[in-house]
């Protein structure tokens, strides 16, 4: 099953004039999907690297990318094995650094709360973590390395 997921790029912030000045250029960019897709994304750099705070950058798309997918790959995996989760949330986190000579997202850390029903078997629903990473299409696309910290909770 081979699928294209499509998006269009533009730089918006040629407005704001060419890149005559490496620090001073606007590093804001409009991203569209097709077709048609969910409503238009405004971009920017990292704030580190003179874009704008107010705009998500391709680090923080890269992190909710690995975070969405393991959330949507462990949530079916408990429907197909009967394992009934009412809650789920994740606080994830990724670092830049110097890997192999190369800037890159060198690890990102997944810490999903996961609410179970009261009367969910919890050990099926822990060994349910590393099958959804082993099955995350992102995750799989990757040379990240992921850390998965989960944590369970009762619904109460």
């Amino acid at each position: 099953m081979a699928e294209a997921f499509k998006c269009h790029l533009d730089w918006s912030g040629a407005a704001a004039g060419p890149t005559i000045d490496p620090n001073r250029f606007s590093r804001d960019l409009r991203v569209t999907f097709a077709p048609p897709g969910p409503a238009e994304l405004p971009m920017s750099a990292a704030p580190a690297y003179k874009g704008d705070g107010g705009r998500a950058n391709p680090e923080l798309l890269l992190v909710s990318a690995l975070s969405s997918c393991q959330a949507l790959t462990y949530l079916f995996l408990a429907a197909r094995a009967g394992v009934a989760v009412t809650a789920y949330a994740d606080d994830a986190e990724g670092h830049l650094a110097i890997a192999d000579g190369r800037m890159r997202v060198s690890r990102v850390t997944l810490r999903p709360v996961i609410t179970l029903a009261a009367d969910a078997d919890q050990a099926k629903a822990e060994g349910l973590i590393e099958k959804a990473h082993e099955q995350c299409f992102i995750s799989n696309s990757v040379t990240t390395k992921i850390t998965i910290e989960p944590r369970f909770e009762r619904a109460g």
